[in-house]
């Protein structure tokens, strides 16, 4: 189960209240900060643009894709450890507007964590470090450190203890 807080709503749906649920000055503020992170090629100044003005939390030497899309209302929710790989046009929610509630979770990411292009992360999600997320994973719950896991509906590929026997083997090949 995804850690989220919910928040119930009356009359329209939750997306038609949504300057109630955060300031629209906001939400324009991170609209422009995010569109030039999406564009920058310059790594150093996309991690910067995201801590200074968006408040998400990034490590040492994590590395922002071209087009990742952070979320827009609550980036500060956004947390994501040293030296990871954020793939290309990867989205990063941190909330969810429904017809009777809107819900808001945050998304921690681990170091030394590989996530895979047209990836969509969803809100209250954990990925531990040494992750593998493969290209195009709707990662909709928890991701256990060292494990590989892809696809829609997110599955298991391989466990930690998996990855961790392949490595030896190859690093055993290479010595022969």
């Amino acid at each position: 189960m995804r850690k989220t807080n919910r928040y119930p709503v009356k009359h329209a749906n939750s997306l038609w209240q949504i300057y109630k649920t955060v300031s629209f000055w906001k939400v324009m503020k991170n609209f422009i900060f995010i569109q030039l992170g999406r564009y920058t090629p310059f790594l150093r100044v996309k991690n910067w643009l995201y801590q200074v003005f968006l408040q998400m939390k990034v490590g040492d030497k994590t590395a922002f894709a071209l087009m990742v899309m952070p979320d827009i209302m609550f980036p500060e929710k956004i947390k994501v450890g040293a030296n990871s790989v954020i793939g290309y046009n990867t989205t990063i929610l941190a909330h969810e507007y429904l017809i009777n509630e809107y819900r808001v979770g945050e998304v921690v990411i681990g170091d030394n964590v590989m996530i895979g292009a047209n990836s969509t992360i969803l809100p209250g999600v954990t990925i531990g470090d040494g992750a593998i997320v493969s290209a195009g994973t709707l990662v909709h719950k928890d991701v256990p450190p060292g494990t590989f896991v892809g696809g829609n509906p997110m599955q298991v590929i391989r466990t930690k203890e998996k990855m961790e026997k392949q490595v030896d083997d190859r690093w055993k090949d290479d010595e022969a």
